[in-house]
């Protein structure tokens, strides 16, 4: 299931802070790593964003929506969910604000908290840097032992 995150609740949960200049786009950073490693799409709102600076951006499985200030991310994430109509059963809401999840219930969305998703996205890093499918040197015997392997007899 993709995923609609309401972005400034999502914040402080993962370690970053409100008031930070680049807190928005650190966490599109880490979501752009989450949904590579899980195969997920993400939709996410910020809102508060200055005149010039609102609008959507795609950043890889990342879906950025900069909502313009005068208007909300929950009041953007609900316009959404009614925009989809019955495929809002096929995602996932994440928010730990009442309103948010209101909404979801409504859509018939799952949903999660902020701070579930916060772990999600830290054990997504664990199983990223443990992968055992990642390039790893071979130690000087495994060479010995492949090329024993797939060399001939004639050589």
């Amino acid at each position: 299931m993709p995923y609609i995150i309401d972005g400034h609740n999502l914040i402080p949960r993962v370690g970053l802070r409100l008031d930070a200049l680049d807190d928005e786009m650190a966490l599109v950073e880490m979501l752009r790593e989450f949904c590579r490693v899980k195969k997920k799409r993400a939709e996410i709102y910020f809102d508060g964003a200055p005149p010039g600076q609102d609008g959507t951006r795609k950043f890889g499985y990342v879906t950025a929506h900069f909502v313009r200030r005068g208007r909300t991310a929950d009041e953007a994430i609900h316009a959404r969910l009614r925009k989809m109509e019955k495929s809002a059963r096929n995602w996932t809401i994440v928010s730990s604000d009442r309103e948010v999840i209101a909404s979801a219930k409504f859509a018939r969305a799952s949903y999660i908290s902020s701070d579930e998703f916060a772990q999600q996205i830290e054990e997504a890093k664990f199983v990223a840097q443990s992968d055992p499918a990642q390039d790893k040197a071979l130690s000087p015997q495994e060479v010995d032992q492949w090329m024993k392997l797939f060399s001939s007899d004639e050589d």
